[in-house]
């Protein structure tokens, strides 16, 4: 059983591409190791005020910390073609062997309609991405083997060819997905999954569901990774934690499915109807770090062997400090 370990969710949405380096540095100096980085083509909300291009980030991240890192999430489906996805991790994974992972996801229209393409609904949109890793796969495969490849499938093609700068071992592939069909297609066909904070009873479902898929493949789940990513509103006063979380984090209290709103400035709009108990069960907002802590461990008794945590303030530096004192040295798996 692999060591648990907290790690920096890095918000390209809310912060300058430095600042976020800069901000994944202090956070393993506090304890935090690791950083999942959001890839974004536009913020939720026009007031975050960034989105930068995921893949420069990392690396800089690589250079100026010793812990794992990797996209959380990127959609290998229409802005992105799978070969060059499969591309910019094997890069990564040749600089920071070892250190890095694959995160997909299926995508929303927030950053993929840019294109201009068809947005297809969700089925579709699934069916895409699990193409989208088989090619992957494969890519990875016959490359470290030092082959070339082909692919035909339903909605992508790859013409012969292979990756020439590979690292001896591909990097993990990660599914991000809440919902029980992905989870066991994601057991499947990918190496671990990535799910957000959820109620006990949903997320128990969710690993169940892809360690049958991934014992149908073969795989031993016990040793494949469970990702959480977290958000979470932490300040000094409970009035500072909700208002950052109202203000900062809307799309955070909206209780319906985000993926088919196309502008940030649609979702501006829908965060003046959001109000301070839609953030009820769908996450903590507390300045009491133990009430942070038992909902962390309460999620990491379900299985999960890394956690990445966002506070959705600007608080930033702070937060990292009193999270690094008071709730990392007390979390286990």
């Amino acid at each position: 059983m692999s060591e648990l370990t907290v790690g920096y969710a890095a918000m390209l949405e809310q912060f300058h591409p430095s600042e976020a380096v800069a901000l994944t540095a202090a956070a393993e100096e506090h304890g935090f190791s690791g950083c999942m980085a959001a890839d974004h083509f536009a913020p939720w909300v026009p007031s975050q005020g960034q989105s930068a291009f995921v893949w420069n980030v990392l690396t800089a991240v690589g250079e100026r910390t010793t812990g794992d890192l990797g996209p959380g999430v990127v959609c290998p489906s229409f802005r992105w073609h799978p070969a060059v996805v499969a591309q910019a991790a094997a890069t990564l994974e040749a600089m920071y062997a070892g250190r890095t992972w694959l995160g997909v996801g299926a995508g929303e229209a927030l950053n993929e309609h840019v294109l201009g393409g068809y947005w297809p609904e969700a089925g579709e949109r699934s069916r895409r991405m699990f193409e989208a890793v088989d090619l992957i796969t494969q890519l990875f495969e016959a490359s470290v083997a030092g082959k070339d490849t082909k692919f035909a499938g339903e909605f992508f093609r790859m013409e012969t060819t292979r990756l020439w700068t590979m690292p001896d071992a591909p990097p993990p592939i990660l599914v991000a997905t809440a919902g029980p069909v992905n989870a066991k297609k994601t057991g499947r066909h990918a190496d671990g999954i990535i799910t957000v904070g959820a109620p006990p009873e949903k997320i128990e479902m969710l690993l169940g569901k892809f360690a049958e898929g991934a014992r149908e493949a073969g795989k031993d789940p016990d040793t494949m990774p469970k990702v959480l990513q977290l958000h979470l509103s932490w300040a000094p006063t409970d009035e500072e934690a909700l208002d950052n979380a109202v203000r900062e984090w809307p799309n955070g209290g909206m209780k319906f499915g985000k993926a088919d709103i196309r502008s940030p400035h649609d979702f501006a709009a829908m965060a003046q109807l959001v109000r301070p108990e839609d953030f009820e069960g769908r996450m903590v907002i507390s300045s009491d770090p133990d009430v942070h802590r038992e909902h962390i461990q309460s999620l990491l008794d379900l299985g999960f062997d890394r956690v990445y945590l966002h506070n959705v303030g600007r608080n930033q530096q702070e937060w990292l400090e009193v999270f690094g004192r008071e709730v990392l040295p007390r979390l286990h798996r």
